[in-house]
């Protein structure tokens, strides 16, 4: 057991290595990581009001499934919400939601298109950008 916890340990460390870009996009990419989250995240983006009340009757998933994918998505900072006994109130979070579209823009756009290099066996990897003729 001391030696699972010791790799736990070692391994969240090791994020200290990473800059806060790349720290925030995988906290980020990581909420996105289901389906159902990216659901919750439409529907609430598609209302464009704060929801009060229970929202699982919008999705077919089971209510306990729904606020387990809000407390992934409100931990992430991308809804932002409160709960007052049996109230629940949430909402997008429009500066996260504007910080992870920078993050996202900028990631995709340092990884992506440049084909310059040897995917291995003799391949040139092929770019999916569309050539421009001039």
């Amino acid at each position: 057991m001391r030696h699972k916890n010791f790799v736990f340990n070692m391994a969240y460390a090791k994020t200290e290595l990473f800059n806060n870009d790349l720290k925030t996009a995988a906290i980020l990419f990581k909420a996105l990581s289901h389906p159902a989250r990216l659901a919750i995240l439409q529907y609430l983006a598609e209302t464009r009001v704060c929801i009060t009340g229970d929202i699982s009757a919008e999705l077919p998933l089971s209510r306990t499934t729904v606020n387990q994918h809000l407390k992934e998505l409100k931990n992430a900072g991308l809804i932002q919400g409160t709960v007052d006994g049996a109230r629940v109130n949430y909402c997008l979070n429009p500066a996260t939601i504007s910080e992870m579209e920078r993050i996202a823009n900028s990631f995709f756009k340092e990884i992506g298109g440049n084909c310059d290099y040897d995917c291995g066996e003799g391949q040139q990897c092929q770019s999916t950008k569309p050539s421009v003729n001039r």
